[in-house]
């Protein structure tokens, strides 16, 4: 098995890396490794190098090209859901593929995350990159309002907000009848989004997307509607 660890591009000088105490006690303490021992380091940005270890640095021996992301960019907006609910999303939707996490207070969300929250997020999704061999650390904005977070989405061509009622298409055939370049998905918070939100997001070209028959959880939502975009761009596409 070969261990992952992210670094900041900063840490790498003259194809030496320059670990951190934190780092080191995770490699030689945690995971036991000792000189000669090899990991990957990955910049968190798409690069990714194998390394060995020489005493209390690591030295690199050559990039390594791993191709595990996604062909798009994958962002979800999510109404953030009670108590440590965000935290399974960001772990699971990591593995996944998302890209993009921007976390916003809708009209029924009850959460105040503090700055302290939205470390632990970042380091949930380093650890999530690590495990699933992601090339990228996906980044996770500041918590910011709904009406904020469409708003900044305006020029992307492909934005879907989820909703639980009414006769629309689903996901998955909206998904596979297009190709894509970026996609964005809103999901809501318990109790969902309200009439006004949803047609806020249409007003922002926004398409009102079904994730299925079934109402599902604010945490399951996100990560089911991930799956949806994996399953859809990593399938083998039909000759015509």
């Amino acid at each position: 098995m070969t261990y992952r660890l992210v670094i900041a591009p900063e840490q790498i000088q003259k194809q030496q890396i320059i670990l951190d105490a934190q780092q080191r006690h995770y490699l030689l303490r945690v995971l036991r490794l000792v000189n000669g021992d090899r990991f990957i380091a990955m910049d968190g940005v798409g690069n990714s190098w194998m390394a060995e270890i020489v005493e209390q640095s690591a030295q690199i021996i050559e990039s390594v090209d791993v191709g595990t992301e996604l062909p798009v960019v994958l962002t979800l907006i999510t109404a953030l859901p009670k108590g440590s609910g965000y935290e399974q999303i960001v772990r699971c939707c990591t593995e996944l593929g998302v890209s993009n996490f921007v976390p916003v207070i809708s009209d029924r969300t009850i959460i105040k995350p503090s700055s302290n929250k939205v470390q632990r997020w970042r380091k949930i999704a380093t650890e999530a990159a690590e495990q699933s061999e992601r090339q990228i650390v996906p980044i996770i904005s500041e918590p910011q309002k709904f009406t904020l977070a469409i708003g900044n989405s305006k020029s992307t061509q492909d934005k879907y907000i989820c909703v639980a009622r009414g006769n629309i298409p689903t996901l998955w055939n909206c998904l596979k009848t297009k190709e894509h370049q970026e996609i964005v998905i809103a999901t809501g918070c318990e109790g969902g989004w309200t009439e006004t939100e949803v047609a806020a997001a249409i007003a922002f070209g926004y398409q009102p997307v079904s994730l299925g028959n079934r109402i599902l959880r604010a945490v399951t939502a996100p990560i089911v509607a991930s799956s949806l975009v994996t399953a859809i761009l990593e399938s083998p596409r039909e000759k015509t």
